[in-house]
């Protein structure tokens, strides 16, 4: 551990290749299952385990007014070779990777560039110190005429920053250790 201390030592610093080589292959690691070749100069990429379309709407009132309410949600079942055929329209996509991010890191996802020249992008929230889980995102299709995405195909790129000391408080939230 103190190796990897030693490596995330300035604050605000993106981590690049060999910082986060080092991160996945600690014990526990940053992601699991680990591929070096998710790596990228600058960041992570992770895969699609499944993609899910919203069937209702969902709720968020102000807060001490009321419980949220996420949408209820139906699988997209791929054709047998893996691929989904996606109209235009959003859905809810599950990662392959299980994600855990330390207490010193946070991190941001940014959409791989082959998926928004056709004409699809992701949006994600802070990936806060302390999460974990196998996370999801919104996949948005702006491609009137849809677009084929297969199963194991690589979505976003996390890009980690260092806080340069261990966080106050830790993520805590409802969707920590999701989808496991």
């Amino acid at each position: 551990m103190d190796d990897e201390r030693k490596l995330i030592d300035s604050r605000g610093a993106i981590l690049d290749h060999d910082d986060l080589l080092v991160l996945c292959t600690a014990t526990p690691p940053l992601v699991e299952p680990f591929d070096p070749a998710m790596l990228q100069p600058n960041g992570l990429e992770l895969s699609l385990e499944s993609v899910w379309r919203m069937a209702r709407y969902g709720r968020l009132p102000a807060p001490g007014v009321g419980e949220r309410t996420l949408p209820d949600y139906y699988t997209i079942k791929p054709d047998r070779d893996g691929w989904c055929h996606l109209e235009q329209g959003c859905y809810k996509v599950i990662y392959s990777e299980y994600v855990r991010i330390p207490d010193n890191l946070c991190a941001i996802a940014r959409p791989r560039s082959s998926l928004l020249r056709m004409g699809a992008w992701i949006a994600t929230a802070l990936w806060d110190s302390g999460y974990e889980g196998r996370s999801e995102s919104l996949l948005v299709v702006e491609n009137a005429a849809g677009i084929r995405i297969q199963r194991g195909a690589r979505l976003i790129q996390l890009v980690f920053f260092t806080l340069g000391k261990a966080a106050g408080k830790l993520y805590e939230g409802r969707y920590k250790g999701e989808n496991r």
